[in-house]
């Protein structure tokens, strides 16, 4: 047996099914797949990949295999790994998984360690826990990189304040930012699974209640979106005039959170800053108020404020911590303020992420084939993949578009037809 560190390998079986429900979804993956097969664009090539260890990040790392690689994975969220998955990837499709759902700080950093061990020649992260990892404690191995992707916003600022400080040692390709990715990823994926995880974790009536987002990023929209539709009256904090604009122009109340905190039932961060949610919120906050978090990191909600604030804690149900106030207010903290639709369901749906992981792929590819061309930076998508993948998908959905015609064309591109 390969190296690995999983719940159970016992698990495995369970796994490889919903492996292949996820596939079913998942069109665009799954020809590139089939193009991997035959090119091997990934031959001889190492890859370390830190993300969350679900069904649909399997078929990526079958996807990845395929073209050639050899693979180390760990998780991205110490809560959001699918052990059954975890077990199935090591079983059988034969790739060394260090995760296990639920794992402590200590692990979580452990598994790290142990996806590095592979001295990879591309990084692929959600969050940048690698990349921060080798430019402190794992230098030794940064001559061998010869690039990396990052799949969120989270860890593309990260990576942007390291190129801009000079400080970051091996070219990045945003994948968050492809068309592809964000505008479907982060509005779709994220709205649909954190309403999931919300529901999941607490099964409580989203009609009629007052219900927070803070920040109006693409995830936020998405969630927005969905909460609209079952039925919530959706308040909106911002710190961004335009964003706070947008929101107001979309329908939905923007206030401070110092003022929404008054009055709202339910909390969603979604910022990827911290203390969003503060000591000052909750000695304000409803008895029986929720909240949780969808931004990458477990920082958005200041908790070991909320835990000097308590006087008790319980888990009441799985993923809801009941925190009892000194003066006996009750709040609610779901998924322990980690993301909520990987800690109490199961991510994204398969068909959005199908997208978000075709980037992933070909991006890696890309790099393959140009690190040589390549500087220290972060840099985009190529416009040409992004492309590409919107119409392997448009094609997998039966969709055909207009093509512009030769005197379109040609009107598009001059000046001197004038009006």
């Amino acid at each position: 047996m390969i190296k690995h560190h999983v719940k159970d390998i016992k698990l495995a079986a369970k796994g490889k099914l919903r492996i292949e429900w996820a596939a079913k979804e998942m069109p665009v993956l799954k020809s590139i797949t089939e193009r991997f097969r035959k090119t091997k664009p990934l031959k001889g090539l190492k890859l370390a990949a830190c993300l969350h260890v679900t069904t649909e990040t399997a078929n990526l790392m079958e996807t990845l295999k395929a073209g050639g690689a050899e693979i180390n994975l760990c998780a991205s969220n110490p809560l959001s790994t699918q052990d059954d998955v975890a077990a199935s990837l090591v079983k059988d499709l034969g790739i060394s998984v260090f995760s296990i759902k639920g794992e402590d700080h200590k692990t979580y950093y452990k598994h790290i360690m142990d996806c590095l061990a592979l001295k990879p020649n591309i990084t692929m992260d959600d969050g940048a826990d690698l990349v921060s990892v080798l430019h402190t404690k794992k230098k030794d191995l940064l001559s061998g990189l010869i690039g990396g992707t990052e799949e969120t916003t989270t860890g593309v600022i990260r990576l942007r304040a390291m190129a801009e400080k000079g400080v970051l040692k091996y070219p990045i390709i945003a994948v968050n930012d492809a068309y592809t990715k964000y505008l479907f990823d982060n509005r779709y994926g994220t709205g649909q699974s954190t309403l999931d995880g919300i529901l999941r974790a607490t099964n409580r009536l989203i009609a009629g209640s007052v219900l927070v987002i803070a920040g109006y990023g693409w995830c936020s929209k998405g969630i927005a979106m969905r909460a609209k539709g079952h039925g919530a009256r959706v308040i909106i904090t911002e710190i961004n005039p335009l964003r706070g604009l947008e929101a107001t122009m979309d329908g939905f109340d923007v206030m401070p959170m110092k003022d929404a905190a008054k009055i709202a039932d339910i909390f969603i961060t979604a910022t990827g800053d911290i203390d969003v949610i503060d000591k000052n919120c909750f000695s304000v906050m409803k008895d029986g108020a929720i909240f949780c978090n969808s931004g990458h990191f477990n920082v958005e909600i200041a908790i070991d404020e909320l835990k000097k604030m308590s006087k008790s804690r319980r888990t009441i149900r799985d993923f809801v911590e009941e925190y009892t106030l000194k003066n006996g207010k009750r709040l609610y903290l779901l998924g322990e303020g980690r993301l909520i639709n990987l800690a109490a369901a199961e991510g994204h749906p398969s068909a959005v992420m199908d997208m978000s992981f075709a980037n992933q792929a070909l991006c890696a590819e890309y790099m393959a084939k140009n690190y040589k061309k390549l500087k220290n930076k972060v840099y985009s998508v190529p416009e040409k993949i992004d492309s590409e993948i919107a119409k392997l998908k448009l094609k997998a959905m039966g969709i055909k578009i207009d093509v512009l015609t030769p005197a379109q064309e040609k009107y598009l591109n001059s000046w001197e037809m004038g009006t």
